[in-house]
């Protein structure tokens, strides 16, 4: 079974402790559309990949945190798509859950996907039950406050915000809670993964900027253009775009330069570069600087 198979597998049977013919059908329909389908599945597959690297001697609990980190990413798009925030009506390519639902349900199944994940890790831990706690602490810290998913959002509503301090919460905590609980499920050391999580996390999040700017809505399947529509910190505005990729770069090659010396270490690295091409490759990147000096130059 590939790991996206495995992901997706254990996200249908998260999906199942949500499901119920007595309960609330549009409320039900909202989560799964929320989730499925998915897009790369970056966190999880990072998770279950540092949880191989450490043994993965529980499968199960393995597998459950890295449907919680899924859960809990996708409950945040569809709170970062609310009217009150992006509005955005696009994500994925298709209408963003409010636009397909209506806010009402938008808001509330973003936030039966929160209490799903951590019901998800509570029914997973009966082999492995010392391991449970740390492992819901380490996940619960990447998305609240101060430093979590929530607060990086919040940084947003600040008149003044240092832009790697947003970029740390809004992105990287939930990247730096993939790897460290992927060690934790698997009985190893989270402190020696979380460096690999930090650096791929801010990474993350500057290619995000780069390709707000450089890219369309075609390619990204959401509204382009977001972080000047909202006065945003960026990477590609405080550093400029060229500043931006040679930032992202260098986040990369310090994200392989993290991962320790393992089984899975080159599974680990081929994973990073694999997924650095696919969030900014240099041929579309080099497209994309042509379309941007084209839009000038017919704009002058």
């Amino acid at each position: 079974m590939s790991t996206l198979d495995r992901i997706n597998q254990s996200l249908e049977k998260a999906m199942i402790l949500a499901h119920s013919k007595q309960g609330p059908q549009l409320l039900q329909e909202a989560m799964h559309y929320s989730v499925f389908p998915g897009g790369a599945r970056i966190r999880p597959q990072l998770c279950l990949a540092v949880a191989a690297a450490c043994g993965d001697d529980d499968p199960a609990l393995s597998n459950a945190a890295a449907s919680a980190i899924e859960l809990l990413h996708c409950a945040s798009l569809v709170h970062d798509d609310l009217p009150c925030f992006d509005n955005a009506q696009l994500r994925r390519g298709r209408p963003s859950v409010h636009a397909a639902y209506g806010e009402r349900i938008a808001v509330l199944s973003g936030d039966a996907l929160i209490v799903l994940a951590f019901q998800v890790l509570a029914n997973s831990g009966t082999r492995s039950i010392f391991r449970l706690g740390p492992l819901m602490n380490t996940i619960a810290m990447s998305v609240g406050s101060p430093h979590g998913i929530v607060a990086g959002q919040a940084w947003e509503c600040e008149s003044k915000v240092v832009l790697r301090d947003y970029q740390r919460a809004k992105t990287g905590s939930l990247f730096e809670a993939a790897t460290a609980a992927g060690a934790q499920a698997a009985g190893a050391d989270a402190a020696t993964w979380r460096p690999l999580g930090e650096w791929l996390g801010e990474a993350y999040q500057v290619a995000d900027d780069i390709r707000d700017v450089v890219a369309d809505q075609t390619e990204l399947g959401k509204p382009a253009g977001q972080d000047v529509a909202h006065d945003r910190p960026s990477s590609a505005k405080d550093l400029g775009l060229s500043g931006a990729v040679q930032r992202f770069d260098e986040l990369v090659q310090k994200s392989i330069a993290s991962i320790p010396h393992c089984k899975g270490e080159k599974m680990l690295r081929a994973l990073v570069t694999q997924e650095s091409e696919r969030l900014v490759p240099s041929d579309w990147f080099k497209d994309a600087k042509r379309k941007i000096l084209f839009r000038q130059t017919s704009h002058s």
